[in-house]
Parts: C-alpha cells; sequence; structure tokens
C-alpha cells in the first residue's frame, strides 16, 4: 500500500496531482493547522505574461485553528464572480479554455463554505476532469491525531492504514527520518515535479503555477502523460 499526505491547497499545481496519481490512497490533512500565506487558500496563474495571485477570501478567526474549522468570507459570494472574471481575462485564448472555464465555474460556485470542504471538493472535481481515481481519505475521520506531530502523525497515519510505502512531495523532505520509517517498516521516498516546459503563449515559460495554467493550455491526454512521467522519485 502506497499513500501520500498533503494538507489541501487551492488549485495546486501539477506536482500535488501526480503524487495523487502516484499512489493507491491518498491522505488530505484537514486537522492540522492553517498557515498564513500557504498554498492553502491561494495560487498563482498567469497574467500577461507574468505570474499573479489569485486566493480565496477567509472569514476572520484564530490563526491557530484548524483547516477544517476555517470559514471562506461573507464575502466570497461577490468575490468569486471576480475571481472567475480574472481567469477569464488570463486565459480567454488559451486553446482549452471553454472546457476548463466550465469546470472551474462549478468548482467555484460548489456551495460549501468550510475551508476544506471546499477545497477538497475542488480537488476532486480536477482529480476526475484528469481520469484519477485514487481514494481519498480525509485525516480527521481516521481518528484524534491531534496530539501528535509532523512525522510521528505522518507514520501513525501510515500504520493505520497499513503503509508500505510514503512518498511525500520533494519539499518536505527535511522533515522526515529514513530510520524512522524503516523501523515501522515503510519505504521512504520523494516527488520531484520537473514541470517541462509547454506553449503559454509567452516569450518566457513560467513554471510552477497552478493547475489552472496546465489544465488551460494542454489537452487531458497530455496532462496525463505529465501525471506519469513528468517527475523524479528520490530516495533519501
Amino acid at each position: 500500500m502506497n499513500i501520500a499526505i498533503m494538507q489541501p491547497y487551492f488549485v495546486p499545481y501539477i506536482g500535488y496531482f501526480q503524487l495523487i496519481n502516484m499512489v493507491d490512497t491518498f491522505v488530505i490533512y484537514d486537522d492540522v493547522e492553517y498557515v498564513k500565506q500557504s498554498w492553502i487558500n491561494r495560487n498563482r496563474i498567469l497574467v500577461n505574461g507574468e505570474p499573479k495571485y489569485i486566493s480565496l477570501p477567509l472569514k476572520k478567526d484564530s490563526d491557530f485553528l484548524d483547516v477544517r474549522n476555517r470559514y471562506l468570507a461573507e464575502s466570497w459570494g461577490r468575490e468569486k464572480k471576480k475571481l472567475l472574471l480574472r481567469i477569464k481575462g488570463a486565459y480567454a485564448k488559451a486553446p482549452y479554455f471553454n472546457s476548463v472555464f466550465e469546470l472551474l465555474s462549478l468548482e467555484v460556485f460548489n456551495e460549501k463554505n468550510c475551508l476544506s470542504d471546499f477545497l477538497i471538493t475542488s480537488i476532486k472535481s480536477i482529480m476526475v476532469y484528469l481520469y484519477i481515481d485514487t481514494p481519498i481519505v480525509i485525516s480527521s475521520e481516521l481518528g484524534d491525531y491531534r496530539a501528535l506531530k509532523s512525522q510521528d502523525k505522518v507514520l501513525s497515519i501510515c500504520r493505520n492504514l497499513n503503509a508500505t510505502k510514503y512518498i511525500n512531495s520533494l519539499g518536505g523532505k527535511a522533515l522526515y527520518q529514513k530510520k524512522a520509517f524503516a523501523e515501522n517498516n515503510i519505504d521512504l521516498m520523494f516527488l520531484q515535479s520537473r514541470c517541462l516546459p509547454y506553449n503559454q503563449n509567452t516569450k518566457e515559460f513560467q513554471s510552477f503555477l497552478s493547475i489552472v495554467d496546465v489544465l488551460m493550455f494542454n489537452s487531458r491526454e497530455s496532462i496525463k502523460t505529465m501525471l506519469e512521467t513528468d517527475f523524479d522519485l528520490i530516495y533519501p
């Protein structure tokens, strides 16, 4: 059983979906603390050839609440229309605009008000569009792991799911120790997305943008190839 565990992100980059596509079960952390200025409620799209942020407005609340206890701001009802107009202005001439904009419109207008619910619904919608059928498990539904932190929490979830291999994005390499996983009979490895250039109708390729950019400029069939080949697996 190969598993990966990640926080829910807003229209995350292709590496997130490469990770989902690679494993037997993908666990989404909804019971971890919300982090300001992270990818949880913002990402980047291409506007006039330059990366620009798009974000989800959040209701003001404690900075120490878990993602599942944060909510979209009341202004979201108005701001979602502005977000879609911004995406339309940025990508109206992209080759796959019509089908992708329809997908994003359905995502943005889903009625989930809880931040984690909204993000998970969005991620699942993109998975369906990309023919990814990996089972999704929500961490809070597996039990109460709040007393555990970082590596200990991951190991506990791995044992719960009888995992034999744990794959993480390369950005988390410093958080985990090979020895600790080996002691639990779990192989540890990291995925590094290559994000090879594709035609963005610009002079200079902008890498590691939101999956929105990938969807707008590439067919589903070519993205499927990216999901299966456009990465390296690194062993610690």
